[in-house]
Order: structure tokens, then sequence, then C-alpha cells
């Protein structure tokens, strides 16, 4: 329940972020009174001093990244750029989540198979166990979950541990369906917002009744700019859940090695005892 709770918690701090610099930007944005006063004036030069205005390219080369980033944001409605960014937000949620978790549960199987190999010998079960216990990982669980079924058999044993190592790995991929999600959704959000500007851009065009660049180029500018972030979004969210896939891979094939190399530690110890 905690894990959950720092996950909502996360996820809110995160979303006051964003809504807080698109109502920045948006404000930013408004012209003030000196403002309007100070565009009536513009108006009054002329149109050379004007175009050398808009073009220095000075003016453009000191807006930042970020800048620019966050002006394209808006320009590319925010109602549909908003929900791609939660998209983002959650989805980078449940895969910081997962990362976490996964390193967590990396253990050292080596040096965990060399300590309840020594356990056994010196201390027997009980030791074996207390290792296993103060260790934490899945493949401390599978390990105590076998020296709980020692006194039934090695067949037992294998079986216990093939039925755990299931369960452990449901646990290792749970959430990534959610993850998933989120990578297809990106794109077709962008995809939905494609289709709405290109729908305004050609009621632009019925309304006014003629086709001309400055009519159609607001639609098409909104469309190209809601694929462009729903794009991003996807691709960000891909090598997340990659790495997390390839995390879980790995910790598996762990699993597994190590699962062999304890049940051949635990038959070996079962034949001296014998």
């Amino acid at each position: 329940m905690k894990k959950y709770l720092a996950l909502l918690t996360v996820v809110i701090l995160l979303l006051q972020g964003s809504v807080s610099v698109v109502f920045a930007q948006q404000e930013a944005g408004k012209p003030s009174g000196t403002q309007q006063a100070d565009s009536s004036t513009v108006t009054k030069k002329p149109a050379a001093a004007m175009q050398k205005t808009t073009m220095d390219p000075a003016s453009e080369e000191t807006k930042s990244f970020h800048q620019v980033l966050k002006e394209k944001f808006i320009e590319g409605s925010p109602g549909f750029m908003g929900i791609v960014l939660l998209t983002l937000i959650l989805g980078l949620a449940l895969a910081i989540e997962r990362i976490i978790y996964l390193n967590l549960s990396t253990t050292n199987t080596q040096k965990l198979l060399n300590k309840v190999e020594t356990a056994l010998e010196n201390g027997g079960v009980e030791a074996a166990r207390d290792v296993c216990k103060n260790t934490r990982g899945p493949v401390a669980g599978i390990f105590l979950q076998g020296i709980d079924r020692i006194s039934d058999g090695l067949d037992v044993v294998e079986k216990s541990i093939i039925s755990y190592g299931g369960v452990l790995m449901g646990r290792l991929e749970k959430g990534l369906s959610w993850i998933s999600l989120f990578i297809a959704l990106a794109p077709m959000l962008g995809f939905m917002g494609t289709v709405i500007g290109m729908i305004q851009a050609f009621d632009n065009i019925e309304a006014v009744g003629d086709i001309s660049p400055t009519i159609v180029a607001g639609g098409i500018k909104v469309a190209l700019l809601t694929t462009v972030f729903g794009l991003i979004v996807a691709i960000i969210l891909q090598i997340f859940y990659n790495y997390i896939v390839a995390k879980i891979d790995s910790l598996i094939n762990d699993m597994e090695d190590s699962s062999i190399s304890f049940v051949d530690i635990l038959a070996k110890n079962v034949s001296k005892n014998n």
C-alpha cells in the first residue's frame, strides 16, 4: 500500500508542475495593457522595420530548447497535448517504480549460493534458512521455499521451487501491461489530434470559401504538433519498457540457474547426512 501511495504522490506532483507550466506560458502569452500600447505604436513603423524586427535571428537564437518546447506545446492545443503529457507522466511513474523494484530484487546469486552452502555445512538447515531470510530478492525467496520443503524430499523441493518461481515471475512482470498501454495510447492520441486538426482546417476553408495557406496552416500545425508529441512520448516509454523487459529476463535467468545449483547443493547435503 505504501508503494502505491508513493507512486500516486509522484504522479500528482508531476501533474501539478506540468499544469503550472502550461498556465504560466498562457499568461505570458497574453498581452498586457502596456504591451498593447506598444503594439499600437509599433504598427506605425514602416514595413521594412517590422520585417527586420521579426526576422532578427538573434532573438530566435536566444530561445532555449525548453522554451521552444513549451511554446510548441501550447500551440498544439493544450487540451490534446495535456492528455498526451498525462500518458507520459503515468507511464514514467510506472516505469520508474518497476525499475526501482527490479533493482532492489537483484541479488548476487553466486555469493548467496556460497553462503547457503557454508551455512548448510556448518549450521544445518536452520542456519541456511536464516541466511535466506536476511537476503532480499526473489532468488532468496526461492531458496527459502526449497529449504522449508527439504524434509519432504528433493522431488517436492523441485516442484515447490518451480511453482513459487512462477509466482515470483508474475510479480516481476507486474505493471508491464499498463506501460505497454501508454506506449500504444500516446501515438493514438497524437493521431486523433491530427484528424481533429485537419477537420478544423477544412471547416475554416468551408467557412471562408477559399483555400489559402493562412487558413489551412493553423489546423495543419495543430495536427502535426500533436502527432510529433505523441510519437516522442511513445519513444521515451518504449525505451524504458525495453530496459525493464531486459532486466526481468536477466532476473529470471538468474533464478533458473541458481535454482539448479541450489538443488544440487541440497542433494549433496542430503547425501552427506545419510
